[in-house]
């Protein structure tokens, strides 16, 4: 499950003290079997500066049941909810995944999707001694994205300013994912950070997302 809250201006303390609390902030959450607290760049976007009140989660569960219980009204999300003027919590279902978070791996079901939306999760830490060569790259990266046919939403976030990224994205389908993946800035990205061994520890994922609740930016998530 992925989701987006931007907090009120008044809970923006609690918002931070959720990222400093990290993973701990969820301890108890039933059937939670690994989560991420997330800040994210201004605007929900790329770049150096970071947003004073843009958060995200990155949750991964025992089952369906357990990823409804979070959502439920009575559920842990409320607490960020409540203190948010905007959330949008997508549940995903991974069928493709590549390396590794925090030393994790993702446990894959099912094969790609025929059809219909499809989402990735790209996330790195990035070696210190290669931060400003991976940052000049990012501008270009980050507009291609934003401009490419077919992306239904696309947030910049990370859980350390500069050296732990992620990016999530949601497409109409795997064919505009694989048009942007493989072509234009983010090809040439993708390409430099093979060469320059930029990541100590990397993770490549994608998802079919099953349900959506809230919006974002004003729009819900069609799935």
């Amino acid at each position: 499950m992925f989701v987006l809250a931007d907090i009120e201006r008044h809970a923006r303390a609690w918002g931070w003290s959720r990222i400093v609390l990290g993973a701990a902030a969820l301890r108890g959450v039933p059937g939670l079997r690994f989560a991420k607290v997330l800040g994210s760049g201004a605007q929900g976007g790329f770049g150096l500066k970071p947003s004073a009140s843009i958060h995200a989660l990155f949750c991964v569960f025992d089952g369906a049941d357990a990823a409804d219980a979070f959502t439920a009204p009575t559920g842990a999300l409320r607490a960020w909810r409540e203190r948010s003027r905007e959330c949008l919590a997508v549940k995903l279902r991974p069928y493709s995944c590549r390396g590794s978070w925090s030393g994790r791996r993702l446990e894959t079901s099912g094969a790609a999707p025929d059809g219909g939306p499809v989402a990735s999760l790209t996330r790195a830490s990035i070696r210190p001694t290669r931060a400003a060569a991976f940052w000049r790259m990012q501008p270009p990266a980050e507009r291609s994205l934003a401009e490419r046919p077919g992306c239904l939403l696309a947030a910049g976030v990370g859980e350390a300013p500069l050296l732990r990224q992620a990016t999530f994205s949601v497409w109409t389908g795997a064919a505009a994912m694989d048009g942007y993946a493989r072509s234009g800035a983010h090809q040439d990205a993708i390409r430099a950070a093979a060469r320059g061994a930029f990541f100590s520890e990397s993770m490549f994922v994608r998802f079919v997302p099953y349900d959506a609740q809230g919006s974002w930016k004003g729009r819900g998530l069609a799935c």
